[in-house]
């Protein structure tokens, strides 16, 4: 990283901090129902016991200070979902298989997030080279990720939140599953990699873990742009679940699922300060950004981005952690 890009980045986290993603959401809400909860103070208890063991810090948070304040700043939030699993053996060199930025802005009320597909061809910092974004995981980790995201968009990650297949799984059963859209008829893996294991139909239905894994993972009748819909579908759906009343006898089984299967930098004081976002009464209001590209398959596949549409997509998230709720009246007028 250049030493402008650095001041850039500084000056950048000294006027706003950023923040968030779905599964962040989740533990916000989890927290927010506790507070009403005879058994308050155990599930409390419990959560802090999991974010601690889920707890890695890379370098992310360095400018923002110690605590963050969701009534006045903005940040941003980044979700990697990693291609891992017990028949993979758990591997430190394993790809990510979904990437997904949300920014969000505490004075409008607002979330906007973009999903990158895996097999965009971007430059990846730590190797100093054009690869697919995939990759980035495994030549460097979390923080090779990090760095090749910020690169694309120009836009400094405050946090992630990183998990692998168990979690996405376990998260769902321990809610009781999740409705969703079938989009068509689906045979896919499951998490150990049996071929066809999975059988989907079309339509609206209630899935399990395994099956809304599969759902997001599959891509043979159409692309990575549709996928990344269907894996923010995905969220939007568990967060749905995760916030009904008849879910808060559950908490207990997705604390456990979140604190064994992810990492993150997000602090047990971060996710009690998100209660900001659902305490106001006010409706999250959430926009999705759609990265253009072309297919590129000259033996090796490749998504090529389209710059004009990076850039869109990298205004509007500069824009996001920015604008306040006056300008963000103003843009929707016109």
């Amino acid at each position: 990283m250049t030493n402008e890009r650095k001041l850039h980045r500084k000056k950048m986290r000294k006027k706003k901090r950023r923040r968030r993603l779905a599964f962040g959401c989740l533990l916000l809400f989890l927290v927010l129902a506790a507070s009403g909860l005879g058994y308050a103070s155990f599930l409390m208890h419990k959560m802090k016991t999991a974010m601690n063991e889920a707890y890695e810090e890379i370098g992310t948070k360095e400018t923002m200070g110690d605590h963050l304040d969701p009534k006045k700043d903005s940040f941003t939030v980044l979700f990697i979902g990693i291609d891992d699993s017990k028949t993979r053996n758990f591997q430190s060199d394993t790809r990510s298989d979904a990437l997904i930025l949300a920014a969000f802005n505490a004075d409008t009320q607002s979330v906007k997030m973009v999903s990158i597909p895996r097999d965009s061809y971007v430059y990846i910092p730590c190797e100093d080279q054009y690869d697919k974004i995939t990759h980035a995981h495994a030549y460097g980790g979390t923080k090779c990720t990090i760095e090749s995201v910020e690169h694309l968009f120009d836009v400094p990650i405050d946090y992630y939140v990183k998990m692998n297949f168990y979690a996405f799984i376990d998260v769902v059963d321990a809610l009781g599953g999740i409705e969703v859209e079938v989009p068509y008829d689906i045979r896919e893996k499951d998490a150990e990699d049996h071929r066809n294991a999975i059988v989907l139909k079309k339509g609206y239905q209630h899935l399990n873990g395994e099956e809304a894994l599969a759902l997001a993972r599959t891509r043979k009748k159409d692309n990575d742009i549709e996928r990344g819909k269907r894996q923010q579908q995905i969220l939007q759906a568990i967060l749905k679940k995760a916030s009904h009343a008849g879910s808060i006898s559950k908490y207990d089984d997705v604390i456990e699922a979140i604190g064994n299967n992810m990492k993150t930098n997000f602090t047990f004081d971060d996710i009690k300060a998100l209660i900001y976002y659902v305490s106001t009464g006010n409706p999250l209001q959430t926009e999705s950004l759609v990265l253009q590209g072309t297919d590129d398959n000259d033996g090796v596949y490749y998504y090529r981005l389209d710059e004009e549409s990076v850039q869109e997509v990298s205004d509007a998230l500069r824009s996001q952690l920015h604008a306040s709720a006056e300008q963000q009246r103003n843009e929707e007028r016109n």
